[in-house]
Formats: C-alpha cells, structure tokens, sequence
C-alpha cells in the first residue's frame, strides 16, 4: 500500500490546534480560521534487504560507468570520500547507511587486491568529527581498521600541502581540492540525500574543497540569485558547484559516485506523534505528547538538549544509485521529490514555522542565534519550488527560544561574529565586504579549524548568507518565543505568543492576510502554482 501523499489542509473552527516544533521543546497553536497548513507525506517504506540494494546498484552503474568490480585492481590508489557528520538529521540508527555502502566498496575491494585505500570524511570548512561520531557513521570494524593508521582522515581545507589546484572554469572559479581524493585512481564518494540540494557535483566541489574554491559559491550573490537551493534549475549555488565538477572530471579525476536516499520517517517511536495529522492522533498519541511535553517542562535546558540530542532516527534507505555523477544524482533527485513534493496553489501573505533542536550545523550542540536564522530563513524557507511559500514583502514568523547561547569549541568565530559584525550590521552584502576577509584569514580560528573541533572563522558568514535571499524577499521577521536580545541582534522582531505575532504581521500585510503553516520536519518541498 503507497503512502498517503503530503497535502494542504484549510483550517476551520473544527480543526484541532497544530503542533510546532520550538527548539527541544513543542507548542500546540491554535491557527486563525482561514490559514492553510502544508504537510508532509507519509514515509515510503523502506528498502527490505539494503545490503543487496547497494551490492546491486554497484554492479550496475548508471551513465557510462563501468561496474566498481571492474574499476578496482592491485596496485591502484583508492579514496573512499563521504558525507560528514551534518547529514543525516537526526543521526540515524546503526548501521549508518554510510557504514553499509562503504563496507561493501571494502570488500569489493579486498578481493581485486586494493591495499592503497584511504577513507576521507568531506568537512569542506565543517567541524572535524568526533571519535564516536565517526565510530557511528562507520562502524567499529572500519574504524578500528583505519584510524589507528592513519588512513581515516577528515579533509582539512587549510592544508596547502594536501590540496590541488586543477584550473579555472569559464566563469573564472577556482576549483581547488583534496590531492589524495584528486591524485587516486579512483575516488569514491558516498552521499547520503536529505534534501533536493545534496549531492551530485556538490558532494567533491564542495565537500573536498579549499575556501579559494568555496569562497566563489558560498557568498551574498550566488545564495541572492539561488530561486531555490532546492531547485537546480533555479539555484546559482547547483550552477556553480556543476561547472566546478565538470572541471574536475575533465582534468581526468575519475569518481564513481555512491547516493542514497532515506525515507521521511525521523523520529523514534516514543516520538512518533510528532509526525502524524493532530486530527489522527489516537489516545495514545495525546498521552504521549502530554508526557513528553509535562517532562521537558520540568527539565533543564542542557540536558534537554542531551536527551534530544541523543535521540537516533528509524530512517531507512529507500534508493540507491551509483556510477557516473549526473547520471546518479537525476535518479537521486527525482526519488526525493517523488517523497517530499507537495502542490500548494498560490502565496500566502504570513508563513509560520516551527524550527526544531537541530540543523546541519549544531549536531551536538546548542542552536545558536545564528543557526536559528539559517535554519529557518536559509534551509526551511527555501524548501519550494517555483515561488516562494510567502510573497514577496511578506512576513515570516518561527517559533523558537533563540537562545543567546554558542559552544565555544564548536562555534567560536560564531561568538565574534554575534558580538562584532552583527551589533554593527546585519546586512549581508555590507558584512561580506567589511568583515568576511578578515574572519576566513585569521589563524586562530585557522587554528581551532585545523586541530580542534571548530568551524572554520568565515562559516557564520555562510550561515548568515545562506538567508539573504530570504531577508531581501521579506518585509519582516518576527521569532515567537526567542531572547528578544538575541533576536533584535538578528534584527528581527520578538513576539512572546504566536497571536502577538500575527498582530505585528498585519501592520506590515494589512489586516486580513492569508497564512500558511509549513508543518515541517518531516521535510517536505512544497511546489508552488
């Protein structure tokens, strides 16, 4: 039996109130009669025998990729590349798919008698892993196999000495990156697809790239002119990262490109009313959002924040393809939609959203300000197709306790650029011209990129122009429920109940706007007509 597609409801007295996520935390919101909400559809079932899955599709690789048996022989180099910690949220169930596909290119190949093999995790300018991190993507055999050796390594974009310049495309970007990934035999690069945005070309343009190379994708014009990340006939940011793959493939590195799709099924079973209609929720279902919320009530926000970060997700592999990058990515691409696609006709004036504990950036650790905006304004409000979910001068509303709150190991340029950049200005094209240089550039945050746990001193950059495409579309930001010192700091509007906010909104659309819920995660992409 398929799973009931996503759709959109219209709320009327009848409706009961929707929940929305708020931080390590939920809200139950009464919508105003007339607001429309967006949901999800169900989560396709899973694949019954993944490991089969993955043997198949690399014996029979699409494009003109020849099977992996035959691309492995002694005496070649081989580097295994794969997606870092940010991917999948939350973090799945052992074994991580990421485990099963690269045990499987292992054995491959131990039996053509490879024994040059290297396993990179591609950072870009991300945090390095943890040790039990990498252990859970891994597994314990691959890790205590390699590491020990030296041969488990995590991309390090500010090494000079092991990254490669191949050239520059026709629009003048640098392409510059990992030499042991671009001087083997054969790379092989194992993805893991949330969204519409991952993978193909991304995944070693931008995974095993330097910041001369990320720097030509990563600023306020490409994320601008990107109509949406999501979509790659609109993106400038899929544009890029295109031209820079195709550079690499003609300068004669040779990628045999692994994706995986996991279906829409995040939360536990403790946790699962969270992804149901609240019309359909059964008695146990209430009793058990009333026990989880009465718990969270009484609990400290950093040990909410451990029991919501240790939470692992049920999600189970529903494709896999693997072969020559293009030819994989349009068959990862149209099996994502075909899961989080959902028709919505016309714009609303006010779009609400509940933002949840995590995002790619905070595993681990708290959801700063920053990352608040780039969740909400950088990844949720560019899950469409099309147009927008609000018109242009609308307003966005989430829900979330923005606290002011960084973790200095993780995100220490981050601090700097709360305090200084943004008490100065939070306009996106000002602060990459005054402040962008000298962030990227500084060697202790160089430093803690390289030999500690950090970000890299220019990814709260990144994460600030990931939502200039939202901020130059809206009329307002209002976040109910967050630090109004942390929020006015953004330079969005504070709001202590969702009806305040919804005052607020009317003063910038008029007194009788439409409104649009996006009930999200589940991840859904919502086509806009």
């Amino acid at each position: 039996m398929s799973p009931r597609p996503g759709f959109v409801l219209d709320v009327d007295r009848s409706t009961p109130p929707t929940l929305m996520w708020h931080g390590e935390g939920f809200r139950l919101e009464r919508l105003p009669a007339g607001s429309r909400i967006v949901y999800p559809s169900e989560p396709f079932e899973p694949i019954e025998d993944p490991d089969f899955a993955i043997r198949w599709a690399l014996e029979n690789p699409m494009g003109d990729s020849a099977p992996l048996s035959a691309l492995l022989h002694a005496g070649m180099k081989l580097t295994i590349a794969f997606d870092d910690v940010s991917l999948p949220l939350p973090p799945m169930r052992a074994p991580d798919v990421r485990q099963r596909v690269i045990e499987a290119v292992l054995d491959q190949a131990a039996t053509a008698g490879v024994d040059d093999v290297v396993l990179i995790a591609a950072l870009a300018l991300h945090r390095r892993m943890t040790e039990s991190e990498l252990r859970h993507a891994l597994g314990d055999r691959i890790y205590d196999a390699f590491a020990p050796h030296g041969l488990l390594q995590q991309h390090d974009a500010e090494d000079p000495d092991n990254l490669i310049h191949l050239g520059l495309t026709d629009q003048g970007e640098d392409v510059e990156i990992n030499k042991r990934a671009a001087t083997s035999d054969l790379l092989v690069y194992v993805n893991i697809n949330l969204v519409a945005m991952d993978g193909g070309h991304k995944s070693v343009a931008t995974g095993l790239a330097s910041y001369k190379s990320l720097r030509h994708h990563h600023n306020v014009h490409t994320m601008q002119h990107s109509r949406s990340f999501m979509d790659q006939r609109h993106s400038e940011l899929h544009s890029s990262n295109w031209r820079m793959g195709r550079l690499i493939a003609a300068s004669g590195v040779k990628v045999f490109q692994i994706e995986t799709t996991v279906n829409n099924d995040p939360f536990p079973e403790q946790f699962s009313f969270l992804a149901k209609r609240e019309w359909e929720w059964n008695l146990r279902d209430r009793a058990a959002f009333l026990a989880v919320s009465a718990s969270l009530n009484r609990t400290p926000d950093r040990l909410k924040r451990n029991i919501f970060n240790s939470m692992r997700s049920p999600m189970g592999l529903t494709s896999v393809q693997a072969g020559e990058v293009e030819a994989v990515h349009a068959a990862t691409t149209e099996q994502v939609l075909r899961e989080q696609l959902v028709p919505v006709e016309g714009q609303a004036d006010v779009l609400t959203m509940g933002l949840p504990y995590i995002c790619p950036y905070n595993v681990n650790s708290v959801m700063n300000p920053i990352l608040v905006m780039c969740l909400g304004l950088g990844y949720f409000f560019n899950m469409y197709r099309n147009k927008p979910l609000v018109r242009e001068g609308g307003v966005v509303i989430m829900s979330h306790p923005t606290p002011w709150a960084f973790d200095p190991v993780f995100h220490p340029s981050y601090i700097d650029f709360f305090d200084q950049v943004l008490s100065d200005t939070t306009d996106p094209k000002e602060i990459e011209t005054r402040y962008e240089e000298s962030f990227a550039t500084d060697p202790w945050y160089i430093h803690l990129y390289r030999t500690g746990h950090a970000y890299h001193g220019v990814h709260p950059f990144y994460m600030w122009y990931w939502g200039s495409h939202a901020l130059a579309h809206l009329g307002r930001v209002i976040i109910v429920g967050g630090d109004s010192a942390a929020v006015h700091r953004l330079g969005f509007k504070s709001a202590s109940t969702l009806s305040d906010a919804l005052e607020m909104a009317r003063d910038v659309v008029g007194p009788h706007p439409s409104i649009t819920h996006l009930h999200n995660p589940p991840m859904l992409m919502a086509e806009v007509t």
